[in-house]
């Protein structure tokens, strides 16, 4: 059985809608819930960076203390350096963030904002 003869014209267009087809269904739709959740994630993993940070070096400091005898100013010292690399860690992957969410353009609109803007 052989197909009908279609012109160049006809075949680009039909390749073109059969790629465009193709790209829709494979894109993956993301919902305002999965958005919502990628960024409470992303909140939570900067929160636990800020904290981490403080209990090492709070850990690191007492350890300097007990093996040098240096009282109080190893835990200083480590607080003070573990705070200062939580905070480096946590504009790190802020950065990040905000250089990933420029790749993507402007947000789309969330419906319930537009409502905001009506009762002003």
């Amino acid at each position: 059985m052989s197909l009908p003869p279609e012109s160049r014209e006809e075949a680009i267009a039909r390749l073109n809608k059969s790629a465009s087809d193709l790209e829709a269904r494979t894109t993956p739709q993301i919902s305002h819930e999965m958005a919502g959740q990628a960024a409470a994630s992303q909140a939570w993993k900067i929160i636990a960076d800020l904290f981490g940070g403080v209990f090492v070096g709070l850990a690191i400091g007492w350890a300097v203390d007990h093996f040098a005898g240096t009282s109080p100013v190893g835990i200083i010292g480590g607080v003070l350096l573990g705070f200062a690399i939580s905070v480096w860690m946590a504009w790190r992957t802020a950065q990040r963030l905000m250089a990933e969410a420029n790749k993507h353009g402007e947000p789309k609109s969330v419906p319930f904002d537009d409502d905001e803007d009506q009762g002003a």
